[in-house]
């Protein structure tokens, strides 16, 4: 196996990818780096500090106090307030050194610390397991020089920097996202509620239906406007196990979609007694006499055990039989959306011929499949409390 000692810098040194690495001085680095200025960087998920010397100034077995300066503290609660996710990985007892953090007031920042004594690289694997992170999406700040090369060397994506680059990380373009939803303002906060509510999902012991209901599960429909546009759209973009055709709706075709009456753009939202869940789906349903056309449907992968996706269609199909008219939904297979078509075929829908067809123009791509659906009425959701808006209108259309 090559030394991670002498192997370690060469790699470092790449300045596409190692931050805190020397200028190229070949003719490709230079090529290599060029590209990169063309490139939008892919923004940081997720920060991991290392805290002596680095977060706090001070080595906590050392000395009898160590400070938090205050710029590390602004860029600690600016990072937050953008929706980048925190950690910590140190050379450290996990007690004393979580201690001290709350005393500096900002242990509740940190998420899947890692404060123990094995390698650094080990510790971020962890937390980017822990979080469901790409590697390519984590970042590493540390002083030691051994100790970022030891992170580059093994986890080749995980972008490290110098200790004395972080009063400038709100400056750097990978740590300023393009966008910051409501969402991601209290991404922190969702994934922190999370944590609780797992921990007490593992300690439940009846069936699964009785954790659902202790939750208190509180569903939110409604029709998207300026304020949750963002939200719609980054969820169109996010989604992929649960998009049933993969497409990204961006910001200029949702507000076309929300200004024609023939269109629903719908945002949902999930809350239950540990917190917000933020915006969990998003549906865009085409309305036609005798048919509704649903061409999207997209749910977060957070919320699949929930069963979401059920909850939405049966709410949908409930409301089209309300209309008196019959569904059709577009649906894309791919390698990764096989749980929305079992959703699909679930909620009774298939491919059965049908006069309504015939009043929704041919899709030019031929990979996206019609499904048909001849809705009928359906019951309230058993397990969640649910607050939509009525489509179906004063007066029932008649099926095709």
């Amino acid at each position: 196996m090559p030394d991670p000692t002498t192997d370690a810098p060469a790699r470092a040194a790449t300045p596409v990818t190692r931050p805190d690495g020397p200028r190229a001085t070949t003719r490709e680095g230079a090529a290599a780096t060029s590209e990169a200025r063309l490139a939008p960087p892919v923004t940081v998920k997720c920060l991991v500090w290392d805290l002596d010397d680095t977060l706090w100034q001070g080595v906590l077995l050392e000395d009898e106090q160590v400070v938090l300066p205050d710029p590390i503290r602004a860029v600690i609660t600016g990072l937050d307030a953008r929706g980048i996710l925190q950690s910590v990985c140190s050379r450290n007892d996990h007690e004393p050194a979580w201690a001290r953090l709350r005393a500096l007031g900002v242990a509740e920042y940190f998420v899947a610390p890692q404060i123990g004594w094995g390698l650094k690289s080990d510790a971020v694997r962890r937390i980017a397991d822990q979080l469901g992170f790409a590697l390519g999406t984590i970042a590493f700040i540390d002083d030691q020089p051994a100790e970022r090369a030891e992170v580059a060397y093994h986890l080749p994506q995980v972008r490290c920097y110098d200790a004395g680059m972080a009063t400038t990380l709100l400056d750097r373009p990978e740590f300023t996202p393009t966008s910051v939803t409501v969402d991601a303002r209290r991404r922190r906060q969702m994934y922190q509620a999370g944590q609780r509510r797992a921990d007490e999902q593992a300690r439940f012991t009846g069936p699964a239906e009785d954790f659902l209901r202790s939750l208190d599960l509180a569903m939110h429909i409604r029709r998207a406007d300026a304020a949750t546009l963002s939200r719609v759209e980054e969820l169109t973009l996010r989604t992929s196990q649960m998009n049933a055709t993969g497409v990204h709706y961006p910001d200029r075709t949702l507000r076309t979609l929300m200004a024609d009456p023939r269109y629903e753009v719908l945002v949902t939202t999930l809350t239950d007694r540990f917190g917000p869940h933020g915006a969990v789906g998003v549906l865009v349903l085409q309305k036609h006499p005798g048919v509704w056309h649903l061409r999207l449907l997209a749910t977060s992968c957070r919320v699949v055990s929930f069963g979401t996706g059920t909850v939405l269609l049966t709410w949908l199909t409930d409301q089209a039989a309300r209309a008196g008219v019959h569904l059709i939904a577009d649906f894309r297979p791919n390698d990764r959306n096989r749980m929305m078509e079992v959703a699909y075929r679930f909620a009774g829908f298939d491919e059965e011929r049908c006069a309504c067809r015939d009043r929704i123009a041919v899709d030019a791509d031929r990979a996206v499949q019609r499904l048909h659906l001849m809705a009928r009425r359906q019951p309230a959701p058993s397990t969640f409390h649910l607050t939509a808006p009525d489509l179906a209108g004063p007066a029932p259309v008649g099926a095709g």
